[in-house]
């Protein structure tokens, strides 16, 4: 007998405000045209947009990340996607909880709600499509039987392009705080954490086991942006062209234990990361995921090399 597997998951947890999406980031660089270098060859498709640049992927029109100019690099501002009719509410919310709006920052069109968190970084809650997904990302792990060769050759590999931003890790000040203005003022939920050291907090409509992650720092600032890919050789194939472009700094390839997703971490010029991730675990719109709190070896990787000495060194600090 067949069993029929029919049952659609929601993509939308009724009743209950959240953002549902990490719809895009920006940030200041003191050389854009390193940066559209980078970005290029790390396989983003990036584009002149006013005065600065926009990145994007490949085959879609959504914009990521914007990066504008500026005397050195630093986080500018991260905005959420929330849906239309939650607008309201989180105005209210807003207001209840004392948080004070702000106005956009200057050039940039929006109406969104704008305010800062813990840390006074800017955050915005504005009305846009659901970017993160609704289901697991596909992910390929291809194997040939006997008598038949399963790699490929190394003239043949292809250009790795990432399929949307899966994640940004930022530093903090106080890993509990964090989490306290993300869930109670965003809707966010926590996936994981250890101890006061980090933390990993997933969308209540569905998402990635982390859409943002806070590390402890004496400061403020940006870690890494984490790019989807589709299998284990895309990370490998990135990672490849990559060194073979001279960006030689980076961590892996490993396996995350807390989100599970196979990683290889590119440093880029400003000593921040792009990281290729792949598998990484799905929390459901339907489904409580329980968070749990970790000590130090189970919640950072469980194979790969030795991270460098100063991979959570916070260079914006």
């Amino acid at each position: 007998m067949t069993e029929i597997r029919g049952h659609i998951r929601p993509t939308r947890r009724p009743g209950e405000l959240g953002v549902h999406s990490l719809d895009h980031f920006h940030f200041v660089v003191p050389d854009l045209s390193v940066a559209q270098s980078f970005y290029d060859e790390f396989g983003l498709a990036v584009s002149t947009r006013g005065d600065g640049l926009a990145l994007g992927v490949h085959g879609q029109h959504h914009v990521w990340g914007n990066i504008c100019e500026g005397p050195r690099k630093r986080h500018q501002y991260v905005s959420f996607g929330a849906f239309e009719d939650d607008i309201d509410r989180f105005a209210r919310r807003l207001q209840d909880m004392g948080v004070s709006r702000l106005d956009p920052p200057a050039g940039v069109d929006s109406n969104g709600l704008w305010f800062h968190d813990h840390d006074r970084n800017l955050v915005e809650i504005a009305v846009a499509p659901k970017t993160s997904p609704n289901e697991k990302s596909t992910f390929a792990a291809a194997s040939v039987g006997p008598g038949e060769r399963g790699a490929p050759f190394r003239s043949t590999i292809k250009r790795t392009y990432p399929r949307r931003l899966a994640h940004i890790l930022m530093f903090t000040r106080d890993v509990p705080k964090a989490i306290d203005f993300y869930t109670r003022v965003l809707g966010l939920r926590l996936s994981d954490h250890s101890g006061d050291g980090i933390a990993f907090l997933h969308g209540i409509h569905g998402s990635d086991h982390h859409m943002i992650a806070f590390a402890k720092s004496d400061a403020p600032g940006h870690h890494h942006f984490s790019w989807d890919v589709g299998s284990v050789d895309e990370i490998g194939a990135g990672a490849m062209h990559m060194l073979g472009k001279g960006h030689s700094q980076g961590w892996g390839l490993g396996r995350h234990v807390l989100g599970s997703n196979y990683f290889h971490y590119v440093r880029d010029p400003w000593g921040s990361y792009s990281e290729y991730s792949a598998d990484i675990d799905f929390v459901p719109a339907d489904f409580d995921w329980k968070a749990g709190d970790h000590p130090p070896e189970d919640s950072f990787y469980a194979w790969g090399p030795n991270p460098p000495e100063d991979f959570v060194h916070n260079y914006e600090a």
